[in-house]
């Protein structure tokens, strides 16, 4: 409950994941989007986030929402909901709430 309410008071932005384009469709490089992401998060969080592991193969739409789980130093397991906000797949995080919820 803690680590949602310091999420909360802050958006956060992970900006451009790179795109790659794979059998005529442009999808996430969610290897990028997971470095981002453990690092966006860390910064929000004021804590160390172990690993983060994203789908692989979300196609890049606007508006289109996808989960990676998440892992802070001290255990606690989250899923991250992200959402892709435009074709040059800008992402946000939009909701982090314990993985057992």
């Amino acid at each position: 409950m803690r680590l949602r309410r310091r999420f909360a008071s802050a958006l956060v932005l992970v900006g451009a994941a790179i795109a790659l384009l794979g059998c005529g469709e442009t999808v996430l490089d969610s290897a990028k989007m997971e470095d981002q992401l453990k690092a966006s998060l860390s910064n929000s969080l004021g804590e160390k986030v172990t690993s983060v592991d994203c789908p692989s193969g979300v196609k890049v739409e606007k508006g289109t929402t996808f989960e990676c789980s998440v892992k802070v130093q001290k255990g606690a397991e989250q899923v991250a909901t992200i959402e892709i906000r435009n074709q040059n797949a800008d992402t946000s995080v939009i909701n982090l709430r314990p993985a057992n919820e």
